[in-house]
């Protein structure tokens, strides 16, 4: 079940806790993604927190917010870039997004297969996705103090395969978020620090979520008739082209 956006704006914008969770996803993110020159770049879900670095040299950012949890204007005071949609129905062209970021998407709705169809659909060839979900055997996922701690969290496992059942091809993997989901001022200050210790030593603790950056990858087309060029044709049928002279009489 989908998020209200009440709620997720609350978090994301206004809550010391939100916030760090996404400068450390967003600083993860603007690492493997530095820049969208050019291209179109599409979030879906609550996505919009992590988009507003690439506004500036994108062709085309569009924040994409699924219908049951509802839509905000964003980016605040700017040219609004957010639409309402439906999780399987998105108001944009077959094969026309560069970069896709889902975030509280996946996670949260009752129509996951179907959601992934129109990801693939919507990306271009060679396009990239990076998928944010709730890490199975993080903290963030038992917490209800976060909107990480509803919809269906994954393992990493579980992630891949329902991608690779889609026809995305992983490219790179990641769990971030170590910093308990607590707003108590000592994890605040701490929360740097612990950030740094999680990403050197991963086996001490979980990341409170799973990033997958995939690419859609299309199988190229086999040839059609034939491939080479027949250097000795065949001469059984010359006599039907080429009819022998008849010969003379006597």
């Amino acid at each position: 079940m989908h998020l209200d956006v009440l709620d997720l704006r609350q978090f994301y914008y206004r809550s010391a806790l939100g916030r760090a969770a996404q400068k450390v996803i967003r600083s993860e993110l603007t690492q493997i993604w530095p820049e969208a020159k050019g291209q179109m770049v599409v979030g879906f879900g609550f996505a919009v927190p992590l988009l507003r670095p690439y506004l500036g040299d994108a062709r085309r950012v569009i924040g994409l917010m699924p219908g049951p949890q509802g839509v905000m204007p964003w980016p605040p005071g700017e040219k609004n870039l957010s639409v309402l949609c439906e999780d399987t129905q998105w108001p944009i062209e077959t094969g026309h997004v560069d970069k896709l970021v889902m975030m509280h998407g996946l996670d949260t709705t009752e129509q996951p297969t179907a959601l992934l169809d129109e990801a693939w659909r919507v990306l271009g060839p060679g396009g990239r996705a990076v998928f944010i979900v709730p890490n199975r055997a993080g903290l963030w996922s038992r917490s209800d103090k976060t909107p990480f701690g509803y919809g269906r969290p994954y393992s990493l496992g579980q992630l891949e395969a329902q991608l690779r059942k889609h026809k995305f091809v992983t490219e790179w993997t990641l769990s971030t978020l170590y910093q308990p989901p607590s707003s108590s001022r000592v994890w605040r200050k701490s929360a740097g620090l612990i950030e740094k210790v999680g990403h050197a030593v991963p086996l001490i603790a979980a990341g409170g979520v799973l990033m997958v950056e995939v690419t859609k990858q299309m199988a190229a087309s086999p040839p059609s008739g034939l491939t080479e060029t027949v250097k000795r044709p065949l001469r059984v049928l010359e006599g039907i082209t080429k009819p022998a002279p008849k010969p003379e009489s006597v």
